[in-house]
């Protein structure tokens, strides 16, 4: 996954004034634990309005879902539930053929009280200008202890390693 490719999907975003949240490999990232990550993983906050926002901004850059899903599908409630119900569905996938390597997972559901989160959310500038709010640790923490998969515990372990070396320096100054 290139940087390009997630500066072009958080200025959509931005430009159309999406309410979202980066969560998965680029907040760990974001957080200060490099690693290499694929994919574009994004918590949106799932009303109506702002999901229609998202598939028209994340269309500009040619992504459509790998599944046939529209925006109206997705902004029924009910259909989601459906989907995680009985396909075990946690994610719609993204893919553009402008930006192959870099596909978007948005959340099928809202892991955490979305506004309480938005508010508490890192905020990193990307470019200058171009802002993005990641989930915070804690929440970033809870959400990989959810996943559980073994790239995930790895990424909880260096998270909570960085909180340590932060709250050292903190008591040190």
């Amino acid at each position: 996954m290139t940087l390009t490719a997630f500066d072009a999907i958080a200025a959509a975003l931005n430009d159309a004034q999406v309410r979202f949240l980066v969560a998965g490999g680029l907040a760990v990232n974001a957080h200060g634990f490099v690693r290499t990550t694929y994919d574009v993983d994004l918590v949106i906050q799932l009303d109506p309005v702002n999901i229609a926002r998202a598939f028209a901004a994340l269309a500009t850059l040619d992504y459509r879902p790998t599944v046939p899903v529209t925006g109206d599908q997705f902004a029924d409630r009910t259909q989601r539930e459906s989907w995680i119900r009985d396909k075990g569905m946690q994610v719609l996938n993204f893919h553009s053929p402008r930006f192959k390597p870099a596909p978007v997972d948005v959340f099928v559901t809202e892991p955490f009280e979305f506004d309480t989160e938005y508010e508490s959310a890192m905020r990193g500038e990307l470019l200058q200008g171009l802002w993005v709010r990641f989930v915070s640790l804690p929440t970033l923490i809870a959400m990989k202890r959810l996943a559980n998969r073994p790239k995930d515990l790895e990424d909880i372990e260096q998270l909570r390693m960085l909180a340590q070396d932060e709250g050292n320096d903190a008591q040190n100054t």
